[in-house]
């Protein structure tokens, strides 16, 4: 039996829809308008064939398309791809009834992404670098990636002598590769302590590679040179596998949207402050203080922040806000709260914030869920939601990155005098 199909819509993970009379039929690849025939008789490999292309069609942009599963989707024009990307924001948004405050879409991909982690495996005898077939623990051994800044293009390729000295069984590794203003900065995870002969040989071979530095979980093997990235008026040096932004880009459009929302800042609280992507843009406009459980992030915001002309006051503060989040007693002294949480959200930190007094929230999200969740805990306190602005610096991928502006009634209706950075 043979049948025709035309995709409608692309799907929540990246694959053509298609309505059948037997309901929806995900297509991989699919995009809207295209027509394909299914032959039911045919074998897997031959069961679907595109027969009349969508004139949203374009050429995938890497060779191994369909295979990796990094990328969700690359074959959509740009047009039908933010308008995919954005009603994911809008369809999760529908249950609380706030489909239209979504606002705008930022290509926020830039140069490419600044920090990427390999998996590195032996198969057959030889060393396999790169990432994870779709739907599969098998690796595609990667020369490049067209998604990563250039410094990263080839450092799959580059770093396999150093999964030569450490794959001495099955056992995998992951390598966590970081592009600094200083060069790479390498995180090996997986092999356990290196003994002084094996530290030795890894420092060798991070000199003939002129690595910033190289770590093994998080354990310095040697420091060359202190990987730094600037953040506004300061420069901070990353500890070993801290968080960072994906694309540099991506940091920035992050940074004005947060900044778009002040208005009349005197102190802000940034929450899960990480090493300061936001407090230290914060700083030249307002007091801030600075919250995160990480004592080597907190510390390398600390250390920015000195010597450096034009910020306001900045404390800082280690805290496990999942466990101990701020009461409203604390948060009520701060006019503004700006929030970036992990992917889990901050259940716990959120129910404080809706039981305070703070005028304004800007939060700042990785995963469309735990938006949805958090802010929904904050509506049922009393604040309202603004738009919410989607910053595209996952390409190709299901993520979004999001910032919403939420606000007291009383806030809303006073006139709006914003800081833009």
């Amino acid at each position: 039996m043979t049948q025709r199909v035309t995709i409608e819509r692309i799907g929540a993970k990246g694959d053509g829809v298609a309505e059948t009379g037997a309901g929806p039929l995900f297509i991989p690849r699919g995009i809207p308008g295209d027509v394909f025939r299914i032959d039911h008789n045919a074998s897997t490999d031959e069961m679907l064939q595109l027969e009349t292309p969508s004139p949203y069609r374009v050429k995938a942009l890497c060779s191994v398309f369909g295979q990796c599963g990094g990328c969700a989707i690359q074959e959509a024009d740009q047009k039908t791809y933010a308008q995919w990307k954005t009603g994911l924001v809008t369809a999760a948004l529908a249950p609380l009834g706030l489909s239209d405050h979504v606002g705008d879409f930022i290509d926020a991909h830039g140069a490419g992404r600044r920090r990427v982690t390999f998996h590195a495996r032996r198969r057959d005898g030889d060393i396999v670098i790169g990432f994870m077939r779709a739907k599969s623990h098998d690796v595609i051994d990667l020369h490049s990636c067209p998604l990563l800044v250039p410094q990263l293009q080839d450092s799959a390729l580059r770093l396999k002598p150093l999964a030569r000295l450490l794959l001495k069984s099955d056992k995998p590794i992951d390598i966590a590769v970081t592009a600094t203003a200083n060069g790479l900065d390498v995180d090996l995870r997986g092999h356990g302590p290196a003994s002084p002969d094996l530290r030795m040989k890894l420092t060798r071979e991070a000199e003939l590679l002129d690595l910033a530095r190289l770590s093994l979980h998080g354990d310095i093997i040697v420091e060359r040179r202190a990987p730094q990235i600037a953040i506004g008026k300061a420069s901070a040096i990353l500890p070993p596998g801290c968080f960072l932004q994906a694309t540099e880009t991506g940091e920035g459009a992050l940074q004005r949207a947060v900044l778009s929302h002040l208005k009349d800042a005197r102190k802000v609280a940034d929450l899960f402050a990480g090493i300061g992507t936001f407090a230290l843009r914060l700083a030249e406009h307002a007091s801030v203080h600075a919250v995160e459980n990480e004592p080597a992030s907190i510390n390398a915001l600390a250390r920015a922040t000195r010597d450096v002309s034009g910020l306001k006051p900045v404390t800082v503060e280690t805290r496990d806000l999942f466990r101990r989040p701020l009461v409203p007693l604390e948060l009520n002294a701060f006019d503004h709260v700006v929030i970036d949480p992990p992917r889990a959200g901050a259940e716990a930190q959120m129910r404080m914030l809706a039981s305070s007094r703070v005028s304004r929230v800007i939060s700042v999200s990785c995963h469309l869920g735990s938006f949805v969740r958090d802010a929904a805990l904050l509506l049922a306190g009393g604040y309202q939601l603004g738009k919410v602005t989607v910053i595209d610096q996952f390409r190709h991928s299901t993520h979004c990155e999001l910032v919403g502006i939420f606000e007291r009634e009383t806030e809303r209706a006073k006139p709006k005098r914003r800081l833009l950075g």
